[in-house]
């Protein structure tokens, strides 16, 4: 069983999501510590990216705590909110890059309106950026139209790398890349882990992402955190969604894949 001591980047304690009638979570807590990558996961309607995006600011929740940096969010002025945001990299699984802008100008534009750059200096930084993420210098001047998937998920990290955050939330980062482009991108955030000294929110249904990238996996499931451990200690955990996801023909092939003996 993984032990931290220290105090978390983000904890969330007691969350309640409700829509309606629906609750999507009810009493959930979880932590994020400094520089690891976390997995979430869980079933179909479990509330994956609903609560990645409460964390962030996108969803207001029905109740609970979401402490960041020490400082419970739902609790400060807007101004002193926005500070603390500015701090979180966000990829979400479209790329959301603007269609109109090329990646050049879609990576300086927080730079210029929230870094209050001036437009030279922010492009500058951009292509640097874009540098980071494994992007060839001419790609600079394309638009999203003209880029295969995989390079769209890294153009959209580099604008999620912009403001030089702490913490980067990845939502579903390798859905819709081939075996190899997928791979290669979990290398990249490990690489980024490593150098940037980023911590990783990381919402994924890839098992090669969990075995390749992840410190510690959350399941979600029944509304809250089922287990958040070491993928040791959750594939063993008794709960038939959890035997069903790691010990069935996929989570085995990725364990086997990802084992010290094949390393």
């Amino acid at each position: 069983m993984v032990s931290r001591t220290e105090a978390p980047l983000i904890r969330v304690r007691n969350l309640v999501n409700r829509f309606g009638s629906q609750v999507v979570h009810e009493n959930l807590d979880l932590d994020l510590f400094q520089r690891e990558i976390l997995g979430v996961v869980g079933g179909s309607g479990s509330g994956k990216s609903v609560l990645l995006r409460s964390i962030v600011g996108l969803v207001q929740p029905s109740d609970g705590t979401i402490e960041v940096f020490g400082e419970d969010l739902r609790q400060l002025p807007a101004g002193e909110r926005s500070r603390v945001e500015r701090r979180f990299g966000v990829l979400f699984q479209s790329g959301a890059l603007f269609t109109s802008l090329n990646l050049q100008e879609n990576v300086a534009l927080p730079l210029i309106e929230h870094g209050k750059l001036k437009r030279n200096d922010a492009e500058q930084l951009a292509r640097m950026k874009l540098s980071l993420v494994g992007l060839p210098s001419n790609a600079a001047l394309k638009y999203p139209s003209e880029l295969s998937g995989g390079m769209i998920k890294r153009a959209a990290l580099a604008r999620s790398l912009a403001l030089d955050p702490q913490i980067l939330f990845l939502d579903e980062p390798t859905a819709g890349l081939d075996p190899i482009g997928a791979a290669a991108f979990d290398k990249l955030i490990s690489t980024l882990r490593d150098s940037l000294g980023l911590s990783v929110f990381l919402v994924t249904h890839d098992l090669d992402t969990l075995y390749a990238t992840c410190d510690r996996v959350a399941v979600l499931s029944g509304r809250r955190v089922l287990v958040a451990d070491c993928l040791a200690v959750v594939e063993d955990f008794d709960d038939p969604w959890i035997r069903d996801y790691f010990h069935g023909p996929r989570g085995r092939a990725a364990g086997q894949a990802h084992s010290p003996e094949n390393d």
